[in-house]
């Protein structure tokens, strides 16, 4: 009998661990399943959401962020100016901003950093319509010129005239806010400075106007990262992983968003109801490239310090700030995922 009843005891010793580690396991999946084990971020955009975020959307569809372990939370301001402001203010974990943008919050005291371009490049332009005769940009004197009412993109306009020996006062210039496209086809600017050429330049394709779009960065502007990543330092600091986990999964929704332009526009379009499929498209198909870009040797998002440097003198020289901010407190490419080559 002892026998027996010992070999029935280690079978009921057996059955009981089994139901102990099914129970757990039953536990680990349910705190998977709820996302208690996710870590919270936030993210507040640039603006409404749009294809320059097509490697967000494409992440978060795909479910990258969650599989980084991140609980990503995604917010679109009211105001472009706020972003930036809300990450220094510690009530946003990232935001998307400007180069420009960043030096001049740091020129001003605010407490930010750039850890990757989402686009490495300048997309803000300026435009004409073939059908208005312009030529060039010495043809803009005594036309009238539609902006957006940003000081530096003021500068901007300054810069390229000088290439042509004209000054401001030889062209009329227009604060048209969010009116750019309308203001150059109602026919009451005859140029605008401002849009994307991603963006507007597509739409106005689509719309059949033909229009003549030329970076600033090609008109004499020093060249700049038009949409960065900035978070504070001091949560730079606290959790680094937490943002070196976010650029990783950024870059496989931006991978796997060229890969599937028609899901990246879907993506987008799921996000903001108010686009339009056809044009999305489009714009999706003109931004994928920029998106995706990198420079040889470089990991995607890598930024220039020496072009940043270049870029905040340029600022300086036209009085939008005192002095360049220091480089290392501009940008990080710490946080980027793969290795930095010296």
């Amino acid at each position: 009998m002892k026998p027996l009843r010992l070999a029935a005891l280690g079978a009921a010793l057996t059955l009981l661990l089994a139901l102990t580690l099914l129970v757990a396991g039953c536990g680990e999946k349910s705190e998977e399943e709820t996302g208690a084990a996710l870590e919270p971020l936030s993210l507040t955009l640039d603006f409404y959401p749009n294809p320059d975020h097509a490697g967000i959307y494409m992440a978060q569809k795909l479910g990258y962020f969650e599989e980084a372990g991140l609980d990503l939370s995604i917010s679109a301001p009211s105001d472009p100016s706020l972003p930036i402001k809300q990450v220094a203010a510690g009530r946003a974990d990232l935001a998307i901003s400007y180069e420009p943008e960043v030096i001049l919050a740091r020129d001003q005291g605010l407490d930010v950093t750039a850890i990757g371009a989402l686009v490495d490049q300048p997309l803000t332009s300026i435009f004409w319509l073939k059908k208005s005769g312009i030529k060039g940009v010495g043809s803009l004197k005594g036309k009238t010129i539609a902006y957006a009412g940003i000081p530096y993109q003021e500068a901007f306009l300054e810069t390229i005239l000088a290439r042509a020996d004209l000054a401001l006062g030889d062209v009329k210039v227009v604060n048209v806010g969010f009116g750019l496209v309308p203001a150059l086809v109602g026919g009451s600017a005859q140029a605008m400075l401002g849009g994307y050429r991603n963006v507007e330049g597509v739409d106005l394709e689509e719309r059949g106007k033909a229009p003549v779009v030329t970076p600033v960065d090609q008109l004499g502007v020093p060249t700049y990262d038009e949409l960065v990543l900035v978070a504070n330092p001091s949560r730079l600091e606290a959790d680094p992983e937490k943002f070196r986990l976010f650029l990783a999964a950024l870059e496989r929704g931006t991978n796997a968003a060229v890969e599937d332009p028609e899901a990246a526009t879907e993506a987008i379009t799921e996000a903001n109801n108010d686009l339009d499929p056809k044009l999305t498209a489009a714009e999706v198909e003109a931004t994928l490239p920029l998106l995706a870009a990198r420079e040889e040797g470089r990991p995607l998002g890598y930024m220039d310090p020496e072009a940043w440097s270049t870029f905040a003198g340029w600022m300086r020289d036209n009085e939008l700030i005192q002095s360049p901010p220091q480089t290392a407190l501009l940008l990080s490419n710490d946080y980027l995922p793969g290795e930095i080559p010296e």
